[in-house]
């Protein structure tokens, strides 16, 4: 069928020319029709897509935005909702459905034939981050006494209903899993081989009630296009495939970021998350930091003396401790993002302190020497901190040492503590890091001035 150029869809969507239109639009992917109708208005938009059939109406629906999937199904009757949801994947179908407040999710199941109703009733009893709510049951599972031509005949019949068919299930009678094959290691077999002659027994499989994140590493980790999921029992209930492990891997890499940054993960695209949402979001973490940085005004009152005597002191306490937040934040990123791959675990927190002293006092010591000539050639040749520059460049040397050690160090642990009691690692944000080191990084840069400006300045 050809395709018409988007100039010709376009003057077909302005001028309602339904017939055509939907004619035209069989030859369009999903993808590409979202495309089409994403930036038209909302009743062009819905004019499109009650032209398509139920199956392209399901795979539309998959690439929209959250907000016009919303808008869609508040337009759409009940007849043409119940179409779209039975002709959508089972996984695409219970991804849908949990993003939906409860009275919908129970009004749309009414929608749905008594099989496919049974279907997500199951899917959507697992636990909410289980392997279990990303089940698709469309996958190609064969006996071992069948021979390779059965098999292909089977795939001419139903392959096509199938999620994937790049990966076939060898089952038993009572539907226990085997063993899974590619399809080219039958490929090449003779048509007469059975089942039984080519496989090994031998294959990957992922639990019903696995972590969903779990299921991200397995994936990168055997480098799989698709994997099959079983009960306590050993029973193929479906499969997990790559499509969906990507998507999940994208909200999970985006809730850490949000995190990281100090703010709670948004449940929508940002211009599309309500101003009084946002607030919400933002607001517990910027009172919890507020709060936290109190403690630095607390710990200078304990320093006033100090700093009515020298001044000085004062021009350099932003520069110590943001050195110190910065050298935190940059260990706390590195160490999180270790262990949301799997690079790095709880038991290997020794070894991450032990280098991040190390790469601390060292990060600290070139800090310092910067510091230290700054002090220098400034008191040198503009005289402006007086006869005791030297000791102030000691002070600020040996400062930034102590503050950026605490920082780095501070950075690295904090998530291993919030994992060992349980937390989102991701909640030890570079701003929280940074709350923690300025009020130490106060105590660490007075203390130090007391002792080497002792006699001069104080």
């Amino acid at each position: 069928m050809k395709v018409l150029p988007l100039t010709c869809l376009n003057h077909l969507i302005k001028d309602k020319k339904n017939q055509e239109l939907q004619e035209s639009l069989k030859s369009l992917s999903g993808f590409e029709i979202a495309d089409l109708i994403e930036k038209k208005t909302m009743s062009d938009r819905l004019f499109v897509f009650t032209l398509l059939s139920p199956q392209q109406a399901a795979e539309t629906f998959d690439y929209l935005s959250d907000k016009h999937k919303k808008q869609i199904l508040r337009s759409l009757s009940s007849t043409q909702i119940a179409s779209m949801l039975t002709a959508m994947r089972s996984d695409d179908r219970t991804a849908l459905l949990e993003e939906l407040p409860q009275q919908v999710v129970e009004d749309y199941l009414k929608l749905l034939p008594a099989e496919q109703r049974l279907e997500t009733l199951t899917l959507l009893g697992y636990p909410e981050d289980s392997v279990g709510r990303l089940i698709t049951t469309d996958y190609i599972a064969v006996k071992m006494n069948w021979s390779i031509e059965q098999v292909f005949d089977y795939i001419r019949e139903y392959g096509r209903d199938s999620e994937t068919i790049d990966v076939i299930y060898v089952v038993d009678d009572a539907g226990i899993l085997i063993d899974d094959l590619r399809l080219k290691e039958i490929l090449f077999h003779p048509k007469e081989y059975k089942i039984a002659q080519i496989t090994d027994q031998k294959f990957l499989a992922l639990s019903v009630h696995e972590a969903a994140e779990e299921a991200i590493n397995i994936f990168k980790e055997y480098n799989r296009v698709a994997l099959p999921v079983v009960n306590d029992e050993g029973v193929l209930l479906g499969i997990v495939t790559i499509d969906d492990i990507l998507r999940l891997a994208s909200e999970e890499n985006t809730n850490e970021v949000h995190k990281i940054g100090g703010s709670d993960a948004l449940d929508e695209p940002y211009l599309e998350t309500p101003f009084f949402e946002l607030i919400k979001k933002r607001a517990r973490w910027l009172v919890i930091l507020f709060v936290g940085e109190m403690f630095t005004a607390t710990a200078m009152s304990f320093f006033e003396n100090q700093i009515s005597r020298a001044v000085v002191l004062a021009l350099f306490l932003p520069l110590i401790i943001s050195s110190g937040g910065n050298a935190g934040s940059q260990s706390s990123t590195l160490i999180i993002r270790a262990m949301a791959l799997g690079e790095v675990k709880l038991k290997d927190w020794w070894n991450i302190m032990r280098g991040e002293f190390l790469l601390g006092a060292s990060l600290g010591l070139v800090l310092g020497v910067v510091g230290f000539i700054r002090v220098s050639l400034w008191g040198t040749l503009g005289h402006v901190y007086g006869e005791h520059w030297f000791l102030m460049a000691v002070t600020i040397f040996f400062s930034l040492i102590g503050v950026v050690l605490w920082g780095s160090l501070s950075g690295a642990m904090l998530p291993f503590v919030l994992r060992r009691l349980g937390f989102d690692p991701a909640t030890s944000s570079a701003p929280l890091v940074a709350t923690i080191v300025d009020v130490v990084g106060i105590i660490i840069y007075f203390t130090l001035a007391m002792v080497i400006l002792k006699g001069s300045l104080l």
